[in-house]
């Protein structure tokens, strides 16, 4: 073990959380967070020396939300009531949950260590584009598209406008029409910061901007908004 990380915890205080791995200055454990509505959103927790926790979240094969801090992972598994993510989030030991109070883990959890990454978090929600769907032109099956990069905004943007889009053409991976959509109580989670069962508000909503409006399309929503747009 590195010698930084032994000093953290001992071999016997880990032995029994499931998923454990060690990097050079950080340990990683599988951790969720159960909300009555979606069931169990499945994650990996990162604990690094400097006492910061990142969660990296696999709700879904696509999920690409990687630095997570445990209050941002709390709300993306739509967790219902208050925010009690160290009561919410949890590890498992001996094949059972248990809530990250319980653990040794939260020992070396610093709030100055998390600070930076949790305001870089609150600034980066101020532009916001929440999933979008586009259904399939062959078997009317919708499949998510996630809005947080510009590239991801053009690929749905070009998606959206297609006249025949088929599943097929999913950039995230290769599929088929055979392929299950989303559930109905999955599809309603569209990452949004404020809530995530929103149905559409404007922390999550985007009526036009330089991020997904294109200067180089045709198309008539693209070409209003850059006319209109302030220089």
């Amino acid at each position: 073990m590195n010698p930084r990380l032994s000093n953290m915890f001992t071999e016997e205080e880990l032995k029994d959380i499931e998923g454990l791995k060690r990097g050079s200055d950080f340990i990683e454990v599988k951790c969720g967070c159960t909300s009555r509505k979606y069931g169990d959103t499945i994650g990996k927790l990162r604990v690094f020396t400097n006492g910061q926790f990142l969660i990296s979240c696999e709700c879904t094969p696509y999920c690409e939300e990687e630095k997570l801090t445990p209050y941002d992972f709390e709300k993306h598994s739509g967790k219902e009531g208050t925010r009690k993510w160290k009561n919410h989030i949890w590890v498992v030991m001996k094949n059972k949950k248990v809530p990250l109070w319980r653990t040794v883990l939260l020992r070396y959890y610093k709030h100055a260590s998390n600070g930076a990454n949790e305001l870089t978090s609150t600034r980066a929600k101020r532009l916001f584009h929440r999933d979008e769907f586009v259904r399939c032109s062959r078997c009317k099956k919708e499949r998510r598209f996630r809005l947080r990069t510009d590239e991801e905004c053009r690929r749905f943007h070009d998606a959206a406008k297609a006249r025949k889009w088929k599943c097929a053409n999913w950039p995230y991976d290769k599929i088929t029409c055979k392929v299950d959509e989303e559930r109905a109580s999955r599809k309603s989670c569209r990452g949004c910061p404020r809530s995530p069962s929103c149905k559409g508000c404007t922390t999550c909503v985007c009526f036009g901007c330089f991020k997904c409006r294109f200067l180089d399309c045709k198309c008539r929503t693209c070409v209003d908004f850059v006319q209109n747009a302030e220089p």
